[in-house]
């Protein structure tokens, strides 16, 4: 796992900030307690190495954190920035650019970019009563892949999220429950 710091927060002491980036990735995935005083250790306990990265450039914003995790052949990435210094916004997710709220339920919906595919998914949500507080939509290039990015009021129940993953153009699905917080 690598955590990027670039911008004004990599003049800070940036550890506290790496040891809760750590907390968040392992307390979902792991059954045993993971908090801010273990969590260096479970991640070392299980061949976890973290490098931390700084750079005083972080483009057109003052402060950006990047978090990127490698897991065999896969590699997946997050980017987050805070407007006016207390708006955090996801800026970046894997090679997407998109401006989201952390709302407490997010959906991430990736797919083919085709006409249609928002109403899909939007109908579907709306046919089960779960309302869209947001959405982004970012895509690589016309007609590649897309994501689009839900702000729910409310979970999504698993049939809900079987039948937009069955829905046609959608190449994968995925749910964030942001609500408890690190």
């Amino acid at each position: 796992m690598t955590v990027e710091y670039s911008g004004q927060v990599a003049g800070l002491n940036v550890a506290p900030l790496t040891i809760a980036v750590l907390k968040g990735l392992l307390t979902p995935i792991l059954e045993d307690p993971v908090n801010y005083v273990n969590a260096p250790v479970v991640a070392k306990e299980r061949g976890i190495e973290v490098k931390e990265v700084k750079s005083n450039d972080a483009g057109d914003f003052t402060s950006v954190i990047r978090v990127r995790v490698e897991a065999g052949k896969k590699s997946h990435q997050v980017a987050g920035t805070l407007y006016h210094r207390k708006d955090p916004r996801i800026i970046e997710i894997d090679e997407f650019k998109v401006e989201v709220v952390p709302d407490n339920h997010l959906l991430l919906v990736l797919n083919e970019d085709r006409p249609g595919v928002i109403g899909t998914v939007g109908h579907i949500l709306g046919d089960h009563n779960i309302n869209i507080a947001r959405m982004q939509c970012s895509r690589e290039e016309r007609g590649g892949k897309a994501l689009l990015i839900f702000g729910l009021d409310a979970p999504l129940p698993a049939p809900v999220l079987d039948q937009i993953k069955n829905s046609k153009h959608i190449l994968s699905v995925k749910v964030a429950d942001l609500s408890k917080g690190l």
